[in-house]
């Protein structure tokens, strides 16, 4: 038997298209028909991705081109899903904290890329112009702050705020300082499972009195692992700082940190990527630029996963000298230390204020598996 492209239309008609309210023929959704005898193919394209909307659409084209048209018509469907893109929504589940306007995760996917060095630069940078800055220490198991701020035999007082007795944060360089490290011996090795570790996390953060503050900087753990989703359950971090060196192998990680607030289930925006040991300048050939660990590849991998580079910071001996004795290199003044450092801060303030302006606020995330980290629950 001979069929009609025109028999065919009509019969389509009768079929609704998935979630529209509009036959599949008038919405636009069958794109082309051809017939060849008793043959019939069909290009289909529908908005609904279900499997469900896609079988059921399958299912109808045949029933009803048997029953309208031929019953023993050699049917072929061709369909298509063509779902408009989800916006990206940056607002996480939980409520703010009161007092703190701002909350920067910096990470790493590697350790010894200099993440903590960068933190505390630019904290004291941070409170240099005039910013009130709060400094959370969250590596649990190597904390190295106490010693980059030289207060590490200094002990957080408590104090009675509502009639309930809070942590009092160290201050040193006008940052608010918490850290796991003012509470164990310098010779004694923390060594406890996850959920002991986030639980210690959790009494920094709502046990202690951080007061207003403008900024309160996170220096993450390497890796990305329990105490990253306890921070981000617990917290609605603005945005985040990655670090990185320029060398191939930190740059693989620092693309996994990256992931890890693009992720889904996390949703916080990166306000761009920091290039640390970008190159070394010997300080008697100041004029001079070795690139040690490679060539801006933090800056290639910004413009890769189209996020901000921030910056680059050299590798300076007095940077080092500086950590360990407890001054922030940035405390240098006059010096191109103290500029790099300056022109990061600028560089993640107005990455903040693009984010603020141009997203809304973040909340902590909810976490709903039995594991802790594959899904979240959506009201």
């Amino acid at each position: 038997m001979k069929l009609k492209k025109a028999d065919i239309l009509k019969a389509l008609e009768l079929i609704s298209a998935p979630g529209e309210g509009q036959n599949l023929v008038e919405s636009g959704a069958v794109t082309n028909v051809q017939v060849f005898g008793d043959e019939v193919e069909v290009d289909v394209t529908i908005k609904n991705p279900s499997l469900q909307a896609r079988k059921k659409t399958e299912v109808e084209i045949l029933k009803t081109i048997h029953k309208e048209v031929y019953e023993k018509a050699k049917i072929k469907i061709n369909l298509k899903v063509d779902a408009p893109a989800k916006p990206k929504v940056n607002q996480i589940k939980g409520n703010p904290i009161p007092g703190i306007q701002n909350i920067i995760a910096v990470a790493s996917g590697k350790g010894g890329v200099g993440k903590s060095t960068v933190t505390a630069n630019l904290a004291v940078t941070l409170a240099k112009m005039g910013f009130k800055v709060g400094l959370l220490d969250t590596d649990i198991y190597g904390p190295s702050m106490p010693i980059m701020f030289d207060v590490a035999t200094e002990k957080p007082l408590s104090i009675n705020v509502d009639g309930k007795n809070k942590m009092k944060p160290i201050e040193n360089y006008g940052v608010k300082l918490l850290s796991i490290g003012f509470f164990t011996q310098p010779n004694q090795a923390v060594i406890w499972r996850g959920p002991m570790a986030s639980k210690a996390l959790n009494q920094m953060i709502f046990d202690a009195h951080w007061g207003e503050l403008d900024f309160l900087l996170l220096d993450l753990p390497p890796g990305t692992g329990d105490i990253h989703l306890s921070i981000m359950q617990s917290l609605p971090v603005t945005g985040a700082v990655v670090v990185s060196t320029p060398q191939e192998i930190a740059l693989a990680d620092a693309r996994k940190g990256v992931a890890m607030f693009q992720q889904e289930a996390i949703n916080v925006p990166v306000l761009g990527i920091v290039e640390n040991m970008a190159y070394f300048t010997p300080a008697e050939l100041p004029n001079n630029k070795y690139h040690i660990f490679g060539k801006n590849g933090a800056k290639n991998l910004a413009e890769d996963l189209d996020v901000k580079f921030l910056g680059e910071i050299p590798l300076v001996q007095s940077i080092r000298e500086a950590g360990d004795v407890g001054r922030p290199a940035a405390m240098q003044t006059a010096t191109p230390i103290e500029e790099s450092f300056e022109e990061l801060t600028k560089n993640v303030v107005r990455e903040l204020v693009s984010r603020n302006t141009d997203l809304p606020p973040t909340e902590a995330i909810k976490i709903t598996t039995m594991a802790g980290c594959a899904a979240v629950k959506k009201k």
